[in-house]
């Protein structure tokens, strides 16, 4: 089994013991969730960088690994940077 978090277990207890009930008006809530998280990951900016073919390999390598096209990881990255997602170690020393 995966290793999970305390949270993350706590999910799962809960689904196998049936403590979990469905929400009134379900459809309407993810019909929202959904919503929000489009419009969170709607790509409405185009941006052109220039950086070293090193990185540009390591990074195509890296997607390759993980199965998604780089240029989604490197959306992902800054997305999650700009989050708070991401922490420079080496700012935190």
């Amino acid at each position: 089994m995966s290793k999970l978090k305390s949270e993350e277990n706590e999910i799962l207890e809960a689904f196998e013991s049936s403590r979990l009930k469905r929400v009134k008006n379900a459809d309407k809530e993810i019909a929202e969730h959904r919503r929000v998280a489009e419009e969170t990951f709607k790509k409405d900016a185009r941006i052109n960088i220039r950086l070293s073919s090193r990185d540009l390999r390591a990074l195509q390598a890296r997607a390759l690994k993980e199965g998604i096209p780089y240029r989604t990881l490197v959306s992902s990255v800054l997305h999650k940077f700009v989050d708070g997602q991401l922490v420079d170690k080496a700012a935190h020393k």
